[in-house]
């Protein structure tokens, strides 16, 4: 299935775009290399580089498997993060969600939560997906937060299954089924 990339969700107070190679000049490499932003999650084991962010924005525009968006605050224009439908299977229609938002002003305001809505509405009503999941660092409680928020379940434990700054941690599982929205 071809996805749509010329994505445009206007919401309250974020919009969601494709994410362009424009965005990598301001502070997205920055973010991925930050402690504090890449803590619970796989990012930040390895310097990024812009070149490493030119590929991936490339890869996240031919890809039928994602759907990488910027987050925009509709106030300032400016990209505050990222919300992506990744690891999409066609087939059994789940996809795994995925969030970043690397502007730490933007911390604690509902930003994610908007934009989790609305790309779970997105995948459930344009995409055709049956089932959206996300796991997360057990000791990631702002992520296990947004998932129950988001209207998600806990599914599992993966048991030692993140390395993180020297020791396993567990991935707890969360999803949420089309018919629940």
């Amino acid at each position: 299935m071809e996805i749509n990339k010329n994505i445009f969700i206007r919401g309250n107070h974020i919009d969601l775009r494709l994410l362009t190679k424009e965005d990598i000049s301001g502070n997205y490499s920055n973010w991925l290399n930050d402690p504090e932003i890449t803590h619970y999650n796989s990012h930040g084991r390895f310097p990024a580089t812009n070149e490493d962010l030119v590929n991936y924005v490339e890869q996240s525009r031919i890809s039928r498997n994602a759907l990488v968006l910027a987050v925009v605050d509709q106030a300032t224009q400016a990209h505050i993060g990222n919300v992506s439908l990744q690891s999409i299977n066609w087939i059994d229609r789940n996809a795994e969600i995925a969030f970043l938002l690397g502007e730490k002003a933007y911390w604690g305001k509902g930003i994610m939560l908007e934009a989790g809505e609305m790309l779970i509405n997105h995948g459930f009503k344009m995409l055709n997906l049956h089932r959206i999941y996300c796991g997360t660092s057990s000791e990631n409680v702002g992520m296990q937060r947004l998932a129950l928020k988001l209207g998600m379940i806990e599914e599992g434990l993966r048991k030692d299954a993140l390395y993180k700054q020297g020791k396993y941690v567990d991935v707890i599982e969360y999803g949420i089924l089309s018919k629940k929205i």
